[in-house]
């Protein structure tokens, strides 16, 4: 079984985030834009004494995401992507135009992404990053 993991990353305080993952679906491989009716991210401000406690981060609440921009069927490795040397299937830039994403310096913040499948269960692909 593979393992679930926050991916890890450092923003800028008011900045957006270019999030990138390889995302695998219950047999090991890749999923695709086919596999995946809808999706939605939700950004969380986490409590600094329990990661546990998380406050969702107003105007990034249950936002749908475009699939046609979000998932690959084809691995991506271009000069984005620096973890190995397989790629990405799984990329979305944060839109900050409207509301701030990360407003507090030197916290720890969640992104979650509901990715709602055709059939089978739903995908969580999450980020932890920490805002500077």
């Amino acid at each position: 079984m593979a393992e679930a993991s926050d991916v890890h990353g450092v923003v800028f305080k008011n900045g957006s985030a270019t999030l990138l993952a390889r995302v695998v679906g219950n047999d090991g491989e890749p999923i695709t834009h086919a596999e995946i009716a809808s999706a939605a991210y939700t950004i969380y401000l986490l409590e600094e004494d329990d990661p546990d406690v998380a406050t969702a981060v107003e105007g990034h609440t249950d936002v749908p995401v475009e699939m046609a921009s979000l998932v690959f069927d084809a691995l991506q490795n271009d000069a984005l992507w620096d973890a190995d040397q397989s790629g990405y299937n799984f990329k979305h830039v944060l839109d900050v135009s409207t509301d701030p994403a990360f407003a507090a310096a030197g916290r720890w913040y969640r992104i979650v992404f509901r990715l709602i499948p055709v059939e089978g269960q739903v995908v969580l692909v999450r980020f932890r990053v920490h805002a500077i």
